[in-house]
């Protein structure tokens, strides 16, 4: 597998990978040259891109994994799931999408290209995360939630079954949203309001 973004999202991922018995082949970031857990880390060469090998895109921040996936045209994107996640059969999961260890997935849950499910998030049936969404850790989605594309939902947030939360919003950590949350906003408290408008990101 070949990372490109080398920080500590990175070395969770890292991690996963070494669980699963799959090999970073090389890792790439613009600060580069140093080392991360002992891997030599580069700068990607931008017209030769390696094309042999799957990769993924270790950058917390959702536009930044946007922007990226948009340029690394003509590579395949890969996954990494952590052996100690659970994933209903039913449920599907992108190319380039992360799920960190005690994760929960349930049954017939979608879940888009690059996202992150970080560690015991909890995901229950029919939900739909967008591409590129972030669930922080210990964030729970109740039954058919619909979350839209690049949406960060915050550590330890509640979202009650059946809300619809928009694209490009920021849910604050320990936020308990009950209704539905149009795009581009920032909502935090209990119960979620919002605190913050900004221009979506066109899809």
């Amino acid at each position: 597998m070949i990372l490109y973004g080398a920080s500590g999202h990175a070395k969770v991922i890292i991690d996963i990978l070494k669980l699963n018995k799959i090999p970073v082949t090389a890792i790439y970031d613009d600060r580069a040259p140093f080392t991360l857990l002992n891997y030599k880390v580069s700068k990607m060469d931008w017209q030769n891109i390696q094309s042999n090998d799957d990769y993924l895109i270790t950058i917390g921040r959702n536009a930044t994994r946007r922007l990226l996936a948009d340029k690394l045209t003509g590579v395949q994107f890969g996954q990494a799931i952590h052996p100690r996640s659970i994933i209903d059969q039913t449920a599907s999961i992108g190319a380039g999408s992360v799920v960190m260890g005690g994760a929960v997935i349930n049954s017939s849950v979608t879940i888009g290209k690059h996202c992150i499910i970080n560690t015991a998030a909890s995901i229950d049936h029919d939900c739909v995360i967008g591409d590129f969404a972030h669930i922080s850790p210990n964030a729970t989605l109740s039954g058919n939630v619909q979350v839209g594309e690049g949406t960060h939902i915050g550590s330890g947030a509640v979202v009650i079954q059946g809300v619809k939360i928009g694209k490009w919003v920021m849910i604050g950590a320990g936020a308990v949203i009950i209704r539905d949350v149009p795009d581009g906003v920032t909502v935090v408290g209990n119960p979620g309001r919002i605190i913050k408008k900004s221009n979506p990101k066109s899809s």
